[in-house]
């Protein structure tokens, strides 16, 4: 049987995105995949490469919050097979306030046998910030940084 697709590989990953955070999210991704994410906040630790360090990422955010739905999906595929482009709107809500949320999200992914190998997400921090009720802080990052 061939790999999947890279557009069918995306549009898994954002299935299981849409009732997560969940482990298998992970299994989307290689064992040794690299996860880049330029717009994080100050201060906050960028992603560990590799599959399970991601499982132990997507563990913890099932502590926090949850997900119900992605819609607004566009999947651009490129001129290289293996990347794609996927801009999505992701809904949720905290857990420990019940505050709901929607996140829009750009990816950028590079799919090789099936699997995501590298990836690089962009989100505006200030959505997350004002999700979490951390908005002070990000403001007080950006005074110092």
């Amino acid at each position: 049987m061939p790999a999947a697709t890279s557009r069918e590989v995306l549009d898994r990953l954002l299935r299981l995105t849409a009732t997560g955070p969940t482990e298998q999210m992970a299994d989307v991704f290689s064992e040794d995949a690299v996860f880049e994410m330029p717009f994080l906040p100050p201060g906050a630790p960028q992603q560990e490469p590799g599959r399970e360090a991601f499982r132990a990422h997507l563990q913890a955010g099932a502590g926090l919050q949850e997900f119900d739905s992605v819609d607004n999906v566009r999947i651009h595929e490129t001129s290289d097979p293996e990347v794609v482009v996927a801009e999505y709107r992701l809904h949720g809500r905290v857990l420990a306030t019940g505050k709901r949320f929607a996140f829009d999200i750009v990816m950028i992914a590079r799919i090789r046998s099936g699997l995501i190998i590298w990836s690089r997400t962009y989100s505006n921090p200030l959505d997350g910030a004002i999700a979490f009720d951390m908005a002070p802080d990000l403001l007080a990052g950006l005074t110092t940084a």
